[in-house]
């Protein structure tokens, strides 16, 4: 039998939902994953920035303005999806390595180099190292680096 010359292709399409390709990709986007990338505004950066103000020690009028200041840069977040604490490069200088402001407590706690911090908190110790970011915001899934412009990226 002979063969045809000229086949025509099937003109099936495949039809993709968002769903389905972001499923094939590995992951989901959430409207928390979106709310997290959205860029940090100035003011939270200004007072994020000033956390490590040089001193070991940190007034209960600082902690409180930096509790509000969280609060107010996320409104929209169920206190289930708050961040669960910062972690930014320490300037006190040699022996310390980072600082944390834990968001349940009020607390900015400055570590040396060979100090654990806690276990939520110690994945984002080397990302907050690096000159790249000015603080890491600790979420129970993920981390999001804020960069100097307010940027943010997730990691997982």
């Amino acid at each position: 039998m002979p063969r045809p010359l000229f086949r025509k292709k099937s003109q099936k399409q495949l039809k993709w939902s968002t769903e389905t390709r972001q499923a094939n990709q590995g992951f989901l986007h959430t409207s928390f994953e979106e709310r997290m990338r959205q860029k940090r505004t100035s003011s939270y950066l200004e007072t994020m920035s000033g956390l490590d103000t040089g001193e070991k020690v940190i007034s209960q009028a600082k902690t409180k303005e930096i509790m509000d200041a969280v609060k107010e840069e996320f409104p929209d977040l169920p206190d289930s999806e708050m961040p669960v604490g910062i972690v930014a490069k320490c300037y006190l200088g040699d022996p310390y390595e980072v600082h944390t402001f834990d968001i349940e407590t009020g607390e900015i706690l400055h570590y040396k180099t060979s100090e654990p911090l806690p276990p939520m908190l110690e994945r984002a110790r080397s990302i907050a190292q690096h000159p790249s970011y000015l603080f890491i915001e600790v979420y129970p899934n993920c981390l999001c680096a804020v960069d100097r412009n307010g940027e943010v990226s997730i990691v997982k």
